[in-house]
């Protein structure tokens, strides 16, 4: 799909082949034990869609033929995955290079290597993230034999050598850590689910960052360097004392536009990670025992990240904006529902138009002014 000559932009292949190499090795359990394992988080993703639904009071929109999988996997099976979501998503970017490339002297050369580069450094980044996902509403990849989804796009994975991993490090209760993983990773795949136009809106909106990105090597040349000035001196010491305030290299290198569209993106994402934590939350303690102490010991290994390497490479990959979504976003679905109930919540999947801006995140009563004001005396 992004040939030239026989050479692709970026060799998915090298990418899989890379990443699976590089990634770290499971926990150790035995054969039983990993069965166990399996079997008994998709006992949970199933036992999680009730209750996910009956507290959101959301349920999927074209009924239970609407539902999408739920598939445990291994990291190899989470690299698969999401190299095959980057594949779809990124083929309009990948053309718009190509056909710039393509009139280049030598074009289809620059594209054999960069493809074999480009293959190693994203199967290099999937090594990281691959041992540290504990689940994942995927959206936009294929169905393929090994990994189906719904013929709309979306699957939900379950990793479960990760889950069992969390859980020893934690010294949690096991069965009670699998089915609280399974709440969050089931409100997100009711959101998709429930709200049919959620999914082609954030594929706009990606695709709109992907159209505003500059292909002309020289100037992300210089950006990348401009970037890398500003994070090793460039801005005053005060600055970096506030959180947040120091963007990652992927922020820095951005145009107005995607910046603008970044904040839009920012916006939906901690609305979905905030209002799973917050379902997961409210269904908790009448299902997990010990979902205090889980809470309170996740949030702290959410907080410290692994070491001093784990939380340089978080801070450039923009990781850290990930973890202030979870809680910005939670505090903003909490003082909606506070204020306005569960169903004047449930407002904000009415329409795009209905979402909040980032604003309205850090202030819920600015979002319920605007959203309810049209309806009430």
């Amino acid at each position: 799909m992004t040939s030239i000559g026989g050479a692709e932009m970026v060799d998915w292949n090298l990418a899989v082949a890379t990443a699976t190499r590089l990634v770290r090795p499971g926990p150790d359990v035995s054969r039983d034990e990993a069965r166990a394992v399996v079997a008994e988080l998709r006992r949970y993703a199933k036992v999680s869609e009730e209750h996910v639904r009956g507290f959101t009071r959301m349920a999927p929109a074209g009924g239970p033929d609407s539902d999408t999988p739920v598939l445990v996997v291994d990291r190899a099976g989470w690299i698969k995955a999401n190299v095959a979501g980057f594949r779809e998503v990124l083929k309009p970017l990948l053309g718009k290079m190509r056909d710039r490339r393509g009139g280049l002297p030598g074009g289809a050369v620059l594209s054999a290597v960069g493809g074999k580069v480009t293959g190693v450094e994203l199967g290099m980044l999937l090594s990281f993230l691959a041992s540290r996902v504990l689940g994942q509403y995927e959206t936009f990849a294929p169905p393929s034999r090994e990994l189906p989804a719904s013929s709309g796009g979306g699957r939900l994975l379950l990793v479960a050598p990760n889950v069992v991993h969390v859980e020893r490090e934690l010294d949690v209760a096991p069965h009670d850590f699998r089915l609280w993983v399974c709440l969050h990773e089931e409100t997100h795949r009711t959101q998709f689910t429930a709200v049919p136009w959620l999914r082609d809106h954030i594929e706009s909106e990606i695709q709109a960052f992907l159209g505003e990105t500059e292909v002309d090597p020289a100037t992300l040349l210089e950006r990348f360097r401009e970037a890398v000035q500003s994070l090793g001196g460039g801005r005053p010491e005060a600055d970096g004392d506030r959180e947040g305030s120091t963007p990652s290299i992927i922020e820095l290198v951005q145009t107005p536009a995607q910046r603008e569209i970044l904040g839009r993106l920012t916006a939906v994402m901690s609305l979905l990670e905030g209002h799973a934590d917050y379902v997961m939350d409210g269904v908790g303690p009448e299902v997990v025992p010990s979902v205090a102490e889980i809470r309170e010991k996740f949030q702290k290994r959410r907080a410290s990240g692994a070491g001093r390497l784990d939380q340089a490479l978080r801070k450039l990959l923009g990781l850290d904006a990930k973890l202030r979504q979870y809680r910005d976003g939670e505090r903003f679905v909490r003082a909606v529902v506070d204020q306005v109930g569960m169903d004047g919540f449930n407002r904000v999947w009415t329409s795009p138009n209905t979402l909040p801006t980032k604003a309205e995140i850090s202030k819920p009563a600015d979002w319920v002014a605007r959203v309810h004001r049209r309806t009430e005396p």
